[in-house]
């Protein structure tokens, strides 16, 4: 369950994926309010949405992010907080880094 006024994240990309997201790198954003709690899973279809510019298929592969994305929620991997399933709670920082460099 959400605050009244929604969820309040700082939503962060680097290591390139930035590039995804005409080369901003951080995103205050508030998502509305729902009766769903919002997860990773729900996020990542948020992001796509609302914040991607291009490329779609460079972050997301299926219903998560690409393999080579590490995903930090408040300096955390994700791995160890349930991954999609993770609950973001107001105020969370989502960070996505891509491991992925050309050559």
């Amino acid at each position: 369950m959400t605050g009244k006024d929604g969820l309040n994240l700082l939503i962060e990309f680097s290591g390139g994926a930035e590039l995804l997201f005409n080369k901003i790198k951080k995103h205050n954003v508030s998502l509305p309010k729902s009766e769903i709690p919002w997860t990773i899973e729900k996020l990542l279809v948020w992001i796509k949405d609302n914040l991607l510019a291009e490329k779609p298929e460079m972050f997301i592969q299926d219903d998560s992010v690409r393999p080579g994305i590490l995903v930090l929620v408040n300096d955390s991997d994700w791995e160890l907080l349930g991954q999609l399933e993770y609950e973001l709670q107001n105020n969370d920082n989502v960070m996505f880094i891509s491991t992925l460099h050309g050559g």
